[in-house]
Order: C-alpha cells, then structure tokens, then sequence
C-alpha cells in the first residue's frame, strides 16, 4: 500500500517562503538537510497534525524564477474558521482567486504556487 509523504515546491529565495507559510498557514519546519557544498537545501514543512509535509527546495545557483507552467496544479489545506482564515489571508494580501459558489478561495506563495483553502467539513 502506497501512502503520500511529502510534496515539493522549488523556491527562489528561502527565507521568505518560510516566512510566508508560516504567516498565511502556520506550517512549521519539521526536518531539513543541506548539501555539503551549499549548492541546495531542503526544509520540509508540517501541520502539526498530519505527517505529509511541504518540501520546499532552495537552489543556490538559480536566479531566474521557475515556469509553473498555467498554474493548473495546486496544494489543498482544510481550515476549520473560514472566516478567520480569509481574513488572515486578506490582511497579508495573498488571495490569488475566490469561488464563493463553491465556498472555495486560493492564496498565492512568493513563487506563484496556488494553495486552495477549504472548509472543513
């Protein structure tokens, strides 16, 4: 049986990803690894509560920002305060795209990654 473990975002400039999952999602590093030479790190990120984590992957040599292709990919995060969540994300400016029909709006990382926010059912 196959279980997820973890998915990867290749980010531009560390620092500000961690900042910015940490403000808009409360993700927190969980493990991390850094080559020998310095060429990469790798910080994963957790919830708290589930052990699937967020990898995001810093490479020291890249300059030019990543081709997210038409951003028809994305993450899903579940919230249980809607509202909150909205307002939270709305004060720190991220909100990409709202489907109120759907109940449904998606935040956007410093690299362009779309991150859907639900409601907890």
């Amino acid at each position: 049986m196959f279980r997820f473990n973890h998915f990867n975002f290749n980010v531009l400039d560390l620092e500000r990803s961690l900042a910015f999952y940490d403000q808009a999602l409360g993700l927190k590093p969980v493990r991390e690894k850094t080559a020998a030479d310095g060429s990469f790190k790798l910080v994963y990120l957790g919830d708290g509560e589930s052990d699937f984590t967020l990898e995001l992957t810093w490479l020291r040599d890249r300059e030019a920002p990543y081709d997210l292709g038409e951003d028809e990919f994305h993450l899903a995060f579940t919230v249980a305060d809607m509202a909150a969540a909205h307002a939270r994300h709305e004060a720190l400016g991220c909100i990409c795209f709202e489907n109120p029909a759907m109940g449904i709006y998606f935040i956007e990382d410093p690299d362009g990654y779309w991150l859907e926010i639900i409601p907890q059912k």
